[in-house]
Protein backbone atom coordinates (compact mmCIF):
# COMPACT_ATOMS: atom_id res chain seq x y z
CA UNK A 1 0.00 0.00 0.00
CA UNK A 2 1.25 3.76 -0.56
CA UNK A 3 2.54 5.59 2.42
CA UNK A 4 3.76 9.12 1.39
CA UNK A 5 7.02 10.31 3.13
CA UNK A 6 5.24 13.76 4.02
CA UNK A 7 2.10 13.59 5.89
CA UNK A 8 1.38 17.52 5.27
CA UNK A 9 2.54 19.95 2.79
CA UNK A 10 4.48 22.72 3.60
CA UNK A 11 2.35 25.98 5.15
CA UNK A 12 0.26 27.93 3.29
CA UNK A 13 -1.78 25.42 2.40
CA UNK A 14 -4.84 25.94 0.40
CA UNK A 15 -7.61 23.82 2.07
CA UNK A 16 -9.97 21.86 -0.31
CA UNK A 17 -12.81 19.95 1.18
CA UNK A 18 -12.76 16.01 -1.03
CA UNK A 19 -15.15 12.94 -0.50
CA UNK A 20 -13.72 9.41 -1.30
CA UNK A 21 -15.63 6.24 -1.99
CA UNK A 22 -13.17 4.15 0.05
CA UNK A 23 -12.10 5.25 3.63
CA UNK A 24 -9.08 2.34 3.05
CA UNK A 25 -8.04 3.88 0.20
CA UNK A 26 -5.04 6.66 1.27
CA UNK A 27 -5.82 10.87 0.47
CA UNK A 28 -3.50 11.82 -2.16
CA UNK A 29 -0.74 13.13 -0.54
CA UNK A 30 3.04 15.00 -1.46
CA UNK A 31 5.78 11.75 -1.86
CA UNK A 32 8.05 14.45 -0.35
CA UNK A 33 8.63 17.99 1.21
CA UNK A 34 8.59 20.32 -2.00
CA UNK A 35 6.73 18.38 -4.41
CA UNK A 36 4.59 20.31 -6.81
CA UNK A 37 2.07 17.41 -7.20
CA UNK A 38 -0.50 15.31 -4.97
CA UNK A 39 -0.13 11.82 -5.66
CA UNK A 40 -3.81 10.40 -7.20
CA UNK A 41 -4.22 6.66 -6.84
CA UNK A 42 -5.81 4.27 -9.25
CA UNK A 43 -9.04 3.21 -6.91
CA UNK A 44 -9.29 -0.13 -8.82
CA UNK A 45 -7.40 -2.75 -10.91
CA UNK A 46 -7.20 -1.70 -14.14
CA UNK A 47 -5.63 -3.42 -17.37
CA UNK A 48 -4.50 -1.38 -19.83
CA UNK A 49 -3.74 -3.06 -23.19
CA UNK A 50 -0.89 -1.90 -25.74
CA UNK A 51 -2.13 1.53 -27.26
CA UNK A 52 -5.44 1.15 -24.82
CA UNK A 53 -6.50 4.01 -23.06
CA UNK A 54 -9.36 4.06 -20.00
CA UNK A 55 -10.84 6.00 -17.66
CA UNK A 56 -9.00 5.09 -14.11
CA UNK A 57 -11.05 5.84 -11.05
CA UNK A 58 -9.47 7.81 -7.93
CA UNK A 59 -12.54 7.23 -5.64
CA UNK A 60 -11.93 10.95 -5.12
CA UNK A 61 -14.44 14.31 -5.64
CA UNK A 62 -13.31 17.39 -4.43
CA UNK A 63 -14.78 20.53 -3.45
CA UNK A 64 -13.26 24.11 -3.95
CA UNK A 65 -12.02 26.23 -1.70
CA UNK A 66 -12.88 29.28 -2.81
CA UNK A 67 -9.55 30.42 -4.18
CA UNK A 68 -8.90 27.58 -6.49
CA UNK A 69 -10.05 27.32 -10.02
CA UNK A 70 -8.15 24.69 -11.47
CA UNK A 71 -6.68 21.23 -10.89
CA UNK A 72 -4.32 19.55 -13.26
CA UNK A 73 -3.68 15.78 -13.47
CA UNK A 74 -0.72 15.41 -14.83
CA UNK A 75 1.28 12.41 -15.79
CA UNK A 76 3.91 10.44 -13.90
CA UNK A 77 7.48 10.20 -15.15
CA UNK A 78 8.46 6.92 -13.39
CA UNK A 79 4.96 5.38 -15.11
CA UNK A 80 5.76 6.66 -18.46
CA UNK A 81 9.60 5.64 -18.42
CA UNK A 82 8.72 2.18 -16.45
CA UNK A 83 5.49 0.85 -18.51
CA UNK A 84 5.25 3.21 -21.24
CA UNK A 85 1.39 5.15 -19.18
CA UNK A 86 1.25 8.28 -19.72
CA UNK A 87 -1.99 10.71 -19.22
CA UNK A 88 -3.88 10.86 -21.91
CA UNK A 89 -5.14 14.46 -22.16
CA UNK A 90 -2.52 16.12 -20.03
CA UNK A 91 -2.88 18.15 -18.31
CA UNK A 92 -6.36 17.20 -17.39
CA UNK A 93 -7.95 19.29 -16.04
CA UNK A 94 -10.77 19.22 -13.16
CA UNK A 95 -12.66 22.53 -13.17
CA UNK A 96 -13.72 24.16 -10.13
CA UNK A 97 -17.53 23.30 -10.43
CA UNK A 98 -16.85 20.04 -10.80
CA UNK A 99 -18.14 17.97 -7.82
CA UNK A 100 -18.36 13.81 -9.68
CA UNK A 101 -15.26 11.59 -9.25
CA UNK A 102 -11.94 12.23 -10.86
CA UNK A 103 -10.98 10.44 -13.10
CA UNK A 104 -7.28 10.15 -15.05
CA UNK A 105 -7.38 9.05 -18.71
CA UNK A 106 -4.68 7.00 -18.62
CA UNK A 107 -2.82 5.31 -22.35
CA UNK A 108 -0.54 2.79 -22.70
CA UNK A 109 2.19 3.48 -25.26
CA UNK A 110 4.03 0.60 -24.19
CA UNK A 111 3.93 -2.88 -26.39
CA UNK A 112 2.69 -5.35 -23.55
CA UNK A 113 -0.43 -5.02 -21.26
CA UNK A 114 -0.02 -2.78 -18.35
CA UNK A 115 -1.89 -3.90 -15.17
CA UNK A 116 -2.04 -0.93 -12.80
CA UNK A 117 -3.05 -2.26 -8.82
CA UNK A 118 -5.57 -0.35 -6.54
CA UNK A 119 -3.79 2.35 -4.85
CA UNK A 120 -0.85 2.47 -7.23
CA UNK A 121 0.20 5.96 -8.12
CA UNK A 122 -1.50 6.83 -11.44
CA UNK A 123 -0.83 10.39 -11.48
CA UNK A 124 0.05 14.07 -9.88
CA UNK A 125 -2.50 16.85 -8.56
CA UNK A 126 -1.37 19.96 -9.37
CA UNK A 127 -3.38 22.64 -7.51
CA UNK A 128 -2.97 25.76 -9.03
CA UNK A 129 -4.71 29.27 -9.49
CA UNK A 130 -6.37 30.02 -13.08
CA UNK A 131 -6.22 33.11 -14.16
CA UNK A 132 -10.05 34.46 -16.39
CA UNK A 133 -9.54 36.39 -19.87
CA UNK A 134 -11.53 39.09 -21.18
CA UNK A 135 -11.16 38.70 -24.93
CA UNK A 136 -10.93 41.93 -26.83
CA UNK A 137 -11.29 42.08 -30.59
CA UNK A 138 -9.23 44.11 -32.11
CA UNK A 139 -8.34 45.65 -35.98
CA UNK A 140 -5.18 44.91 -36.12
CA UNK A 141 -2.71 42.86 -34.02
CA UNK A 142 0.79 44.75 -32.21
CA UNK A 143 4.09 43.21 -34.09
CA UNK A 144 6.46 40.68 -32.30
CA UNK A 145 9.32 39.51 -32.65
CA UNK A 146 8.06 36.21 -33.41
CA UNK A 147 5.62 37.69 -36.39
CA UNK A 148 3.34 34.93 -37.74
CA UNK A 149 6.47 32.11 -36.82
CA UNK A 150 5.22 28.58 -36.26
CA UNK A 151 5.58 25.19 -37.03
CA UNK A 152 7.03 25.59 -40.58
CA UNK A 153 10.28 27.69 -38.70
CA UNK A 154 10.50 25.06 -36.14
CA UNK A 155 11.41 22.60 -38.44
CA UNK A 156 13.94 24.98 -40.51
CA UNK A 157 15.50 25.48 -36.90
CA UNK A 158 15.80 21.59 -36.67
CA UNK A 159 17.04 21.51 -39.51
CA UNK A 160 20.29 23.55 -38.54
CA UNK A 161 20.38 21.12 -35.38
CA UNK A 162 20.33 17.81 -36.69
CA UNK A 163 22.37 16.97 -40.15
CA UNK A 164 19.48 17.24 -42.68
CA UNK A 165 18.30 14.50 -44.79
CA UNK A 166 17.41 15.16 -48.43
CA UNK A 167 13.67 14.28 -47.71
CA UNK A 168 13.21 16.69 -44.93
CA UNK A 169 15.04 19.13 -47.12
CA UNK A 170 12.17 18.76 -49.81
CA UNK A 171 9.37 19.06 -47.39
CA UNK A 172 10.57 22.18 -46.14
CA UNK A 173 10.20 23.30 -49.73
CA UNK A 174 6.93 22.47 -49.88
Amino acid sequence: MYKPLVAEPPAPAVRIEVTRDDPALALPAYARAGDAGLDLLAAAPVALPPEGAKLVPTGLARGDSGRLRGAGGLPRSGLALRAGVTVLNAPGLVDSGYRGEIGVLLINHGAATVNLSRGERIAQLVIQPVARATLVEVRELEGSQRGTGGIREYRRLALLVHPPLEEAEEALKA
